[in-house]
């Protein structure tokens, strides 16, 4: 019995002390960082067709990008169906970090200068309860050059710029499946006439259906809320297959539009897709990888073909 009693009062003495235990342990691992897990690809390049899509590039990516907007497909043989007119666009496009990425470019629509900068603000996570949506904040400054305009009524620079501001809004509901809420605002700092809004509200939808890893169609609308009043101006629509090889993602384009950056395209488009006023149209990238980054970047290869 003697023994009985000094087993039973160690036992006691102990027990809180492995209690006390195990109540740390629970405490530290539910303070110690969790790995979070996010979705990727949800398109597979910046743009979803005209617009910027919720993508990216990498911390050190320098992707060069050329587009290109034929004339319309129903002017006929004369003009070779629209091949024989053409707009190009030029830029470069740069990963600052992982989550903003610069860009410059230079159109022949108007000659006109841009430069953007889209930022990551909330990514859409991959577990169960985590934040369903991915949100980027895009915003843009355009210098219209041409020389168009009337002698001794020359424009100041201030008066040639025009603004760009939109909200990335996008959810990857499936491997296959992709869709994009993009409210956009416009600034100009002239107009044409007096009737003509400064400020312009827009809408756009995009979406992509993944067909294989490395194809996919797409489509895109902009719904404009307050058009300009000095032209007959139509609702931005394109539709496109994104092929992706390696470093290069290529885009076929259908589109309503002739222009290639947001504030044209969305408010100044004046052709009627359903009429035949088609522009057949092209994106194609390339990608450069500087630093020490590559890693990074065979990952986000890998990740494009999901």
């Amino acid at each position: 019995m003697k023994n009985l009693f000094i087993v039973i009062v160690i036992f006691i003495i102990s027990r809180p002390n492995v209690l006390a235990q195990e109540d740390l342990f629970d405490i530290l691992e539910e303070e110690s960082p969790q790995t979070k897990n996010f979705v990727t690809s949800t398109f597979k390049g910046t743009r979803i067709l005209n617009g910027h899509s919720i993508e990216n590039r990498n911390k050190g990516t320098l992707e060069f990008v050329i587009s290109h907007r034929f004339g319309r497909v129903n002017l006929g043989a004369e003009e070779l169906y629209g091949l024989d007119q053409s707009n190009i666009r030029f830029a470069f496009e740069y990963g600052l970090t992982d989550n903003l990425m610069l860009g410059i470019g230079r159109s022949s629509f108007d000659k006109e200068y841009d430069g953007f900068f889209k930022l990551k603000l909330l990514k859409q996570g991959a577990e169960k309860g985590s934040f369903p949506f991915a949100i980027s904040l895009f915003g843009s400054a355009v210098y219209r050059s041409i020389d168009d305009f009337e002698p001794g009524n020359e424009p100041s620079s201030s008066e040639r710029m025009s603004y760009t501001t939109q909200l990335l809004i996008a959810r990857k509901f499936s491997p296959g499946f992709s869709l994009q809420v993009t409210p956009s605002l416009i600034h100009r700092n002239s107009v044409k006439i007096e009737d003509d809004p400064h400020n312009i509200f827009a809408v756009g939808i995009g979406s992509r259906v993944k067909l294989t890893k490395r194809v996919s169609i797409n489509g895109e609308y902009h719904y404009t809320v307050n058009p300009l009043e000095s032209i007959d101006a139509t609702n931005s629509l394109a539709f496109g297959i994104d092929i992706e090889t390696g470093g290069h993602v290529f885009q076929i384009i259908l589109s309503n539009s002739i222009t290639m950056i947001e504030k044209s395209f969305i408010t100044e488009s004046t052709d009627d897709f359903f009429e035949g006023d088609v522009h057949l149209g092209f994106n194609i990238s390339r990608a450069f990888q500087f630093g020490k980054n590559k890693k990074k970047k065979l990952k986000e290869v890998k990740e494009s073909n999901q």
